[in-house]
């Protein structure tokens, strides 16, 4: 039998700097984490080839003698923690194996000047070992270079991806950090340009848009909520500004990046009848709560985080987000789509067509041309249009309060499908059918159709559905929840549960592949979504079903009921799959049209 042994101090920061030191990206976290503890104002990031040939990061905070530089470098040494109260966290790194790690797969430069100081202490190690220290001429603060990344681990630096992958990491962890701290100046260059340089102090808002999207800033809500001890900031888009994937999505919690799956549930539970299942939010939240109401402790990466009441975290979550939706989400999406605008911008086809018409005309002479430019008239538009499809009608006076109206006042109908109405600030194009869908789908929740579609249909034989144990006491524990939108069930044995009733909705549907679906969503999500999503998936068919259609004939009073109902409708901004309901064009892009500008 092999004896035990002790492992060399070298092997065991390998070790640990598997954990911590994953990629590029990982160090630099660690690094700019450090910067943001030391109450650093200014941090500048400069990166060679992604991070795997060169990671600097350089910060104004409050420095460190040469005997703390020495302590820093070993492993499980920090300044983070004056007592043993671990829960009661409050900074970004805490556990002291940062830079040991990185110094024993690297080689690492530290040099650090105390304020109120004459001079600074410079540092180097490679892999672990010291290779050289003394007096360095540097600022206050602290300058850390990381090179040869994974140099003497060929194991490890094979597995990294290329040059333009790693960048990609190291360029979200340093926008992620970035919005954690608005009020910190962030300098990134990357193979000696200049990425970004965003200065502190300009708020969250505007920090967020700037990193995200320009677009963010016209397309988002605002959110500050409270409840207890905890709160909700940030700013959500609007459910008709959205992405492919789920990358756009920042979450924090107590100022920390995370990505935790709760929280990542609980933002698709708040927009579940907002967006298309495959299209995602776009979003920027921040999570307030004490300290040892949320472990940090979980994993070394720290991106990673457990709730001491995770249903009422994510219940404060969703009904936050819904309720500044609906405060604010009857605006779509503000820009009309670039392409559709550029189009305008094009001589239309037809001009050679319009040009034969007047061609020959005797502008002096109007009398006799009249009857034959008429008929020209009459057989060009039978060329270029069968049918017209745009009607009006004898215009009524408006009301004393037109001016008021968000929506403005309908004007015509086109196609006998979109709604054309004339707005204080610009011209308005409604989706007739897309916005009914989602006023009658609002009415219909108000009325508690919701509750009648959810209703339970008793089996006539209970069903035995087999699962294997977990995912058992995945649904056990939410059982409770599940039977009141109709689905009643019991554990049935270690490895089963007893299906007595299915929601009325899903009449017909199978039992098994039912709870299996809720069983994984649970597992993924933190808590299941999908029983809710099915219900509202019925209520959004009876919707779509029960509302004015594209192609029928509006005439204006009713048109002004859709627009003046809308305006009352909260989440009337889009249709309930996440497409907007209306545009608007500002009567400035319509003077730029004619040249007008």
């Amino acid at each position: 039998m092999p004896q035990i042994r002790r492992l060399p101090e070298t092997l065991v920061n390998r070790i640990a700097a598997g954990e911590v030191v994953e990629r590029p990206a990982s160090a630099l976290k660690e690094l700019v984490e450090n910067a943001i503890d030391s109450g650093a104002t200014r941090i500048a990031v400069s990166l060679g080839e992604g991070g795997l040939s060169r990671i600097e990061v350089t910060d104004d905070g409050c420095g460190m003698t040469a005997d703390e530089m020495a302590l820093a470098l070993e492993r499980h040494a920090t300044s983070k923690l004056p007592d043993d109260a671990i829960e009661k966290v409050a900074t970004l790194g805490f556990r002291g194996e940062a830079l040991p790690s990185i110094a024993s797969v690297a080689r690492l430069t530290l040099e650090s000047r105390v304020r109120g100081s004459e001079q600074g202490w410079r540092r180097v190690t490679d892999h672990s070992a010291v290779t050289d220290e003394g007096p360095a001429a540097l600022p206050p603060g602290t300058r850390v270079r990381v090179e040869q990344l994974f140099a003497r681990v060929p194991a490890r630096r094979k597995f990294l991806r290329t040059e333009r992958s790693e960048y990609a990491a190291c360029l979200d962890i340093v926008r992620r950090l970035a919005m954690a701290r608005p009020d910190v100046s962030i300098r990134l260059e990357h193979n000696g340009r200049t990425i970004f340089d965003l200065q502190g102090g300009e708020g969250l808002a505007p920090r967020v848009a700037m990193i995200v999207a320009r677009e963010l800033a016209d397309n988002s809500v605002a959110i500050d909520l409270e409840r207890g001890e905890m709160r909700l900031t940030g700013i959500a888009g609007l459910p008709t500004y959205n992405r492919g994937v789920a990358d756009h999505q920042y979450l924090f919690v107590n100022g920390r990046p995370v990505k935790d799956r709760l929280l990542v549930g609980a933002v698709r539970g708040a927009y579940a009848d907002m967006l298309a299942r495959d299209r995602h939010a776009v979003l920027a939240l921040f999570l307030d709560l004490p300290s040892e109401e949320v472990d940090v402790n979980v994993h070394p990466a720290k991106t990673e985080v457990r709730f001491r009441d995770a249903a009422a975290v994510r219940g404060f979550i969703v009904s936050g987000l819904r309720q500044a939706l609906s405060t604010g989400d009857r605006r779509s999406a503000q820009a009309p789509d670039a392409g559709a605008m550029g189009r305008w911008q094009v001589e239309p086809a037809i001009a050679p067509a319009l040009g034969s018409i007047f061609r020959g005309r005797d502008w002096t002479a109007p009398s006799s041309n009249v009857r034959a430019t008429s008929e020209a008239f009459r057989g060009f538009e039978a060329q270029v249009m069968d049918a017209p499809l745009g009607r009006a009608e004898q215009a009524e006076p408006d009301p004393e309060q037109a001016a008021e109206y968000p929506l403005g006042v309908a004007r015509g109908q086109i196609a006998n499908t979109y709604i054309v109405a004339e707005a204080a600030d610009g011209l308005v194009i409604v989706d007739q059918h897309a916005a009914h869908e989602r006023l009658v789908l609002e009415r219909l929740r108000a009325a508690g159709a919701g509750d009648k579609v959810a209703a339970s249909q008793a089996l006539l034989i209970p069903e035995v559905v087999e699962l294997d144990e977990p995912a058992c006491d995945r649904l056990e524990d939410q059982a409770e929840r599940f039977a009141r939108f109709g689905l009643v069930m019991e554990r049935f044995g270690p490895g089963a549960m007893l299906v007595r009733a299915m929601p009325g909705a899903l009449k017909g549907g199978d039992p098994e592949r039912l709870l299996s679906d809720l069983a994984d969503d649970i597992a993924q999500h933190g808590k299941g979504l999908l029983l809710e999503e099915k219900i509202e998936h019925v209520l959004a068919t009876m919707a779509c079903h029960g509302s004015v259609r594209a192609g029928r004939t509006l005439n204006v009073a009713e048109m002004n009921a859709l627009l003046r109902e809308m305006e009352r409708t909260p989440r009337s901004g889009q249709c309930n799959h996440g497409r907007p309901t209306w545009v608007k064009l500002s009567m400035g892009d319509v003077e730029k049209l004619f040249g007008r500008h």
